[in-house]
């Protein structure tokens, strides 16, 4: 059994205050994440429209929510005496002012100030809740939040009709697939995949027959979402994480997996120059992908024309006549998407070059290097948040997770960047 100071044991460690202030204000952060304030919306016509608000205003009640919980968070912090100021990586904070900066040269400097500032918010709660809690505290109550989850997504099945996409789709190739408390098949997809990883791990670590049945239960859900993308990576993001914890600690067997992971990258080049042709097709097809092919086209076109500065953050989607898109939209239907399939081409067509760069090393390179240090502390968590990296890094090929807001995937990329910042950090 877990002992009383790893990441999954079955309670929080005890401490003089019992239930914080901090536990709090992070538990309801997570809670407005990964449950919602509409959970299990019925996807009519009307509920379609108010999920593609074309005036880019928002609502009210979720900002406020999401302010009243920073406030909480960062008063939990300073009671505490958290240094808040180191909180976030000099790195995120460089790309955070660029978005910000947008706003300058944005067709809408409105919606720009206004998402870049919600994502602002969204990312000091992140990191000053795992700060003030530690890393291990704050995985523990993600841990429950994701059972809790799960869980009620399988009681939905049964019990709630909307837990399932329902005939009447724009799209009748989502029909029959599971949503559970989610809009969306892919969102709930992304979120048992990654739900999966946390029970693999603690399961791993502790060896209790619920974490176990928790992973199959995450797994399962995820099949019947039928969510593709996140269904590939799952084994993958699997794997190199099991491979990272077991090898990590000692130097032979971290330069044979180094070795390996080359030689695989290696042949991975050389069989896709060999169907070059095949996969040219693929990408070039606006009907292959689901319509992705068609999305990337026009983001592309847009990103020649304003390669470094791009059109400002926040504007690709939701905004209507806004959208950057508008002069390179070849079917109607594109208008109506809420995000450009690929988080690498849609960070290139809102925050430009420059953004892109400072996106690459706050998201990519500063937790790679971390990952890569020699360090044998922690390879459990360590193991857990190197698979969480992995899967969204690729999962971001084909869906758009990086600056999301409160996209499911994009806060648990955040925390797996604040966890590492602060594993072995006693809470505050």
């Amino acid at each position: 059994m877990a002992n009383e100071g790893s990441a999954f044991g079955a309670t929080l460690p005890q401490t003089r205050e019992g239930v914080t202030l901090a536990d709090a204000g992070f538990a309801a952060l997570l809670l407005l994440v990964f449950v919602g304030l509409h959970p299990f919306e019925v996807r009519d016509s009307a509920a379609l429209l108010h999920g593609a608000d074309e005036s880019g205003s928002g609502s009210v009640l979720r900002q406020a929510s999401y302010l009243g919980v920073f406030a909480l968070t960062g008063f939990a912090a300073l009671h505490r005496g958290v240094r808040v100021w180191s909180a976030v990586p000099v790195s995120l904070l460089l790309l955070l002012g660029w978005c910000v900066a947008s706003a300058l040269w944005a067709g809408e400097p409105y919606v720009t100030l206004r998402r870049a500032a919600l994502e602002c918010v969204i990312v000091g709660s992140v990191f000053l809740g795992v700060m003030t809690l530690g890393a291990e505290r704050a995985l523990r109550i993600f841990y429950w939040v994701l059972a809790g989850v799960l869980i009620v997504n399988w009681l939905s099945i049964p019990l709630v009709p909307q837990a399932v996409h329902l005939a009447g789709e724009a799209d009748p190739s989502l029909i029959g697939d599971w949503r559970g408390l989610y809009f969306h098949k892919n969102i709930a997809g992304a979120v048992c995949a990654i739900s999966a990883l946390v029970f693999f791990f603690a399961f791993m670590e502790t060896r209790r027959w619920w974490d176990g049945v928790l992973f199959v239960g995450a797994v399962a859900f995820a099949a019947m979402t039928h969510s593709k993308t996140s269904l590939a990576l799952l084994p993958v993001a699997l794997v190199v994480g099991a491979v990272y914890r077991f090898a990590w600690g000692r130097v032979l067997d971290r330069q044979i997996v180094l070795v390996a992971a080359l030689l695989i990258g290696f042949v991975a080049v050389v069989a896709l120059a060999s169907e070059w042709n095949a996969l040219a097709h693929l990408l070039t097809d606006p009907e292959e992908l689901s319509g992705r092919a068609a999305i990337w086209q026009a983001e592309l076109r847009a990103i020649a024309d304003n390669p470094l500065l791009g059109s400002g953050f926040g504007s690709f989607a939701d905004t209507g006549g806004a959208s950057p898109l508008r002069h390179y939209i070849g079917s109607a239907w594109i208008a109506n998407i809420s995000h450009g399939h690929s988080g690498y081409l849609q960070l290139l067509v809102t925050i430009g070059g420059v953004g892109f760069v400072l996106a690459l090393w706050a998201l990519v390179g500063w937790p790679f290097r971390r990952f890569l240090a020699a360090d044998a502390d922690d390879l459990n968590l360590k193991g857990l948040l190197f698979a969480v990296f992995v899967f969204v890094v690729f999962h971001n090929i084909l869906e758009s997770d990086y600056l999301e807001s409160d996209a499911a995937a994009w806060v648990a990329f955040l925390l797996m960047l604040a966890m590492l910042k602060n594993i072995g950090r006693a809470r505050v």
